[in-house]
């Protein structure tokens, strides 16, 4: 694992959560998201049935890494089973 982060204060860090949104939608683990953007914050909305609370930007920055690398490590094994 890396240890060097895609973010460096608040702002990068909510383009960063961004962009894993973004990934998250183009490989189907999610159907949307939202994102507020204010002027001290930015609040991350990610539909889940009929629920769907404000995340701040650390907050979805961790769920949407997590969502991703599980996806990732799921489908490395799944191409090593087929050898």
């Amino acid at each position: 694992m890396k240890n060097q982060y895609d973010f460096c204060d608040e702002y990068t860090l909510a383009e960063t959560a961004e962009n894993l949104a973004k990934k998250a939608v183009k490989l189907g683990f999610i159907q949307s998201f939202v994102v507020r953007v204010f002027a001290d914050s930015w609040q991350f909305y990610i539909p889940k049935e009929n629920e769907s609370e404000p995340l701040t930007p650390e907050q979805a920055y961790l769920y949407l890494k997590r969502l991703v690398e599980q996806a990732s490590q799921e489908a490395k094994v799944g191409a090593n089973s087929k050898n």
